[in-house]
């Protein structure tokens, strides 16, 4: 969670953002109703989350510069990582259509918003407004960053990381297709695969890269006689750190509750190809294989009860105890990482390993 006195600064920012980019809307002679629309776009979707991705821009710049970053440096940090909350903004508003989702960040999901200022449903122009959301984080760069010597840089690293997440949401997506649930197909080192694009590379290593280009972090350098190629060294770091995060989250979408977690877990009755279930599929006993492969995404009059019962199979101690191997999981990865960390102190203070720390210790232990 992060500080009361961050967080309202960070927020501080993005109201600025808005306004440019209702702004923005008006200079273009966009109806008045359009302008409405989008700012309520902005204001729903936007800024609800924990923020967590963004500030990561701020402290893992404050961070790379061994003090507190000027004004200047903290309003462009902020500013890139509210592009990050925008791309995350963007994922989340399509990804929720194609899951049927029913709520995030404790409210519905836009595309379930009946009445936006009394200008309508909001349905499928979710589509339009998602893609929106995106073209927003263009035009801030190309506003404060278009004169930086790295403003490609920035550019390349938003449109590579968002095609990455893109074909992970595809396999994701064909991997579990909604009307053709096929367990057999997940394995562990498929739902690895899908994560790694689909959350690692915008959760973690973005924020990173973002500050080190703010820096001045060339892509390769000499260091007491060694190549050191500081963005692949983070990659090798970080993108573990991403995946270990997302089977945190699968984890609390079984096992959490919505006060907690601020969404209705959905995974066992949409059939999402989830840690827990691949975890199931590796270790279970051909009798539990056969219970899930009958009861795991089956939706229908029947599925709150299918549902409950998977729980049920999952949380058996003397059987899968799925909450045990968690523990084991996260207790060994936690380990592996850190490891990772320490492995190489030669990156010099372009790199330093309390980056890697800084964004360990926010996932350790969450619940939410």
């Amino acid at each position: 969670m992060l500080h009361t006195d961050t967080r309202n600064k960070f927020l501080a920012v993005f109201e600025g953002i808005r306004e440019e980019l209702v702004a923005h809307m008006k200079s273009e002679k966009m109806p008045e109703d359009a302008i409405m629309w989008f700012n309520e776009n902005l204001i729903y979707n936007v800024p609800g989350g924990k923020l967590n991705r963004g500030v990561s821009v701020v402290d893992t710049l404050t961070i790379l510069l061994n003090r507190p970053p000027t004004d200047d440096e903290y309003h462009k940090a902020a500013l890139l990582g509210w592009c990050i909350e925008l791309l995350q903004a963007f994922f989340l508003v399509s990804d929720d259509i194609m899951d049927g989702s029913i709520s995030r960040r404790g409210q519905p999901c836009w595309y379930r918003v009946s009445n936006v200022k009394g200008l309508g449903k909001v349905h499928n122009i979710a589509i339009n407004d998602s893609c929106m959301l995106e073209g927003a984080i263009y035009h801030i760069l190309k506003n404060h960053f278009r004169r930086e010597s790295y403003y490609v840089d920035l550019l390349e690293l938003f449109q590579e990381v968002t095609y990455k997440t893109e074909m992970g949401q595809l396999v994701d997506q064909i991997t579990a297709p909604e009307d053709n649930i096929d367990i057999g197909k997940y394995t562990l080192p498929k739902h690895t695969f899908i994560v790694r694009y689909k959350t690692a590379y915008y959760s973690f290593y973005l924020s990173v890269a973002l500050a080190m280009r703010m820096c001045g972090v060339p892509d390769v350098y000499e260091l007491m006689g060694k190549t050191v190629e500081p963005y692949k060294e983070a990659d090798r770091i970080l993108i573990p750190m991403g995946e270990f995060f997302q089977v945190q989250d699968d984890y609390l979408d079984y096992h959490g509750t919505e006060a907690q977690i601020g969404k209705i877990g959905t995974d066992i009755i949409d059939g999402k190809c989830s840690w827990c279930v691949c975890t199931a599929l590796a270790h279970g006993t051909d009798t539990q294989k056969q219970f899930l492969f009958q009861n795991y995404g089956k939706k229908g009059p029947e599925q709150a009860m299918r549902e409950q019962d998977v729980k049920d199979m999952y949380n058996d101690n003397e059987g899968l105890n799925i909450p045990k191997r968690y523990e084991e999981y996260s207790k060994n990865t936690v380990a592996e990482i850190n490891t990772m960390i320490e492995l190489d102190e030669s990156r010099g203070d372009r790199l330093r390993q309390d980056v890697f720390r800084a964004f360990l210790n926010k996932i350790i232990d969450r619940t939410a």
